[in-house]
């Protein structure tokens, strides 16, 4: 507004100054010249006023260009504030993360130390066990000489018909503590692995600090060799007969037992084994199948997937003979669990039977019920499929190898849930048709969260049993 102000201001100049050149002629009269003077005066002052009005002009666009400088300025500095709050925003996000890495980490750490205990416990309850079984043998050969002495001349034929029937009976304890060692071993393989992982998960919170980084991370025991799930074995069969193991986790239902967990059966006369039972229904179903959280590969051999490996606790594949074994009854019932990233939850049944070694364990199965697509019932003839054995009915391309996992591979379809765990969804459809996949009515592939693949006898199923198909996820 001052600026505006400053022509006016020169304009009003101008028009007085004839009036203050009048008055200094006033003073000094020159005859004949006053007329002259006058205009000679008025005409520099209206060169001045020009001069000046020009002068006014040159400051008006002066002011203007400055003008549009400062609006560019403050566009860029808004620009800056923008750029300066985003930058924030992203660096809180990049802290919250931080101190749920940090919760993790504790949590963790609380895990481990709770092993370390357990691990400790189970040590020293191996030892108790070793030294009473030392005691209960050096016992044992005292009194076998004491008996070997007295029944020379003064133990009558029936006593010593009872001392060997006691005899007898101590040696089956024996045999039972030392078949509880060897369960007591093999829970504390698995409570080493479990140690394992949470190092590695460990290691992998102190080094990834970004959240994207976290996101994007595999732990290192994903491309680790899983163990091996070892059958429970027993150094005299006879003994085995005497513990009168359950052939199936639907005989240890039958039984009276209803806690969820890892136990010895001994299905159809086969060698007993290790395995876990589903106890959350109306039945009892042995599991033999688990994905949880992609803790475990998949993508093993021909002899991984005959044994079984991973972890009872975690995820795990039983193993082909077990399997096959297990089904040797002919009234088994294939139960399939899934749960999708929304949490929700469905489940198929299939009337099952596996046949041996020999036909490369060819599924034979028939639909029963269930709210999945039944994308199985097709695959009934197949033999099963890994990368380093091809036994698909593709004939230009090894179904295992390109999806990976092994699997009933009929001709390289969209069902395979011992795919590749993904936590984050693929961008390819290649790449997606790799993961833990269910054929789906819809288009695209979809990955699935959680899997259960478990066996159990047929029964007729009450209401009450069919709407607790889907319910639980161990």
């Amino acid at each position: 507004m001052n600026i505006r102000l400053i022509p006016v201001f020169f304009v009003l100049f101008a028009a007085c100054v004839p009036a203050l050149c009048s008055r200094d002629e006033a003073t000094a009269p020159v005859p004949g010249a006053e007329t002259r003077s006058r205009f000679a005066a008025l005409d520099d002052v209206r060169l001045l006023a020009n001069g000046l009005l020009q002068l006014g002009q040159s400051l008006r666009e002066f002011v203007q260009k400055t003008k549009g400088q400062i609006n560019d300025i403050l566009q860029k500095l808004n620009i800056f504030n923008h750029s300066f709050y985003q930058l924030s925003v992203l660096a809180s996000e990049i802290k919250e993360e931080g101190e749920e890495l940090k919760k993790t980490t504790v949590v963790l750490k609380a895990n481990n130390e709770e092993i370390k205990g357990l691990s400790a416990e189970i040590n020293s309850k191996v030892d108790n066990i070793l030294q009473e079984k030392s005691q209960l043998q050096s016992k044992v050969e005292g009194l076998e000489k004491k008996l070997s002495s007295l029944s020379q001349g003064l133990v009558s034929s029936e006593q010593v018909a009872e001392i060997n029937g006691l005899r007898a009976v101590i040696h089956s304890q024996e045999q039972s503590i030392t078949e509880l060692l060897k369960a007591v071993r093999e829970q504390s393989n698995q409570i080493n692995y479990q140690k394992t992982k949470i190092k590695t998960l460990e290691e992998k919170l102190t080094v990834d600090t970004s959240a994207q980084e976290t996101i994007e991370r595999t732990p290192e025991v994903f491309s680790s060799e899983p163990p091996t799930l070892k059958p429970f074995q027993t150094s005299d069969s006879s003994n085995t007969t005497e513990m009168n193991l359950p052939s199936d986790c639907s005989e240890m239902f039958i039984r009276g037992e209803r806690a969820s967990g890892v136990y010895v059966i001994r299905p159809n006369g086969s060698e007993p084994f290790m395995a876990y039972c589903d106890m959350s229904k109306d039945y009892g179903a042995t599991v033999i199948q688990r994905r949880k959280d992609g803790s475990v590969n998949f993508d093993q051999t021909w002899e991984k997937y005959e044994h079984g490996f991973g972890d009872f606790q975690g995820e795990f594949w039983l193993g082909l003979r077990k399997v096959h074994s297990l089904t040797a009854r002919s009234d088994s019932v294939l139960h399939i669990q899934l749960e999708d990233w929304k949490n929700c939850n469905y489940f198929i049944e299939y009337r099952f039977d596996l046949d041996g070694p020999g036909s490369n364990y060819t599924i034979n199965i028939t639909h029963l019920s269930g709210d999945l697509p039944d994308a199985m019932s097709n695959h009934t003839g197949v033999m099963f499929s890994t990368k380093d054995r091809d036994n698909d009915k593709h004939m230009d391309a090894n179904c295992a190898h390109s999806h990976t996992g092994g699997w009933w591979f009929s001709a390289c379809g969209d069902t395979n849930l011992n795919g590749k765990y993904f936590l984050i969804r693929p961008k390819g459809h290649s790449q997606r048709r790799r993961g833990v996949q269910w054929k789906s009515p819809r288009k695209a592939s979809y990955s699935f969260k959680l899997t259960q693949i478990s066996v159990h006898r047929m029964a007729p199923v009450s209401a009450s049993s069919a709407s607790s198909h889907a319910d639980v996820f161990l």
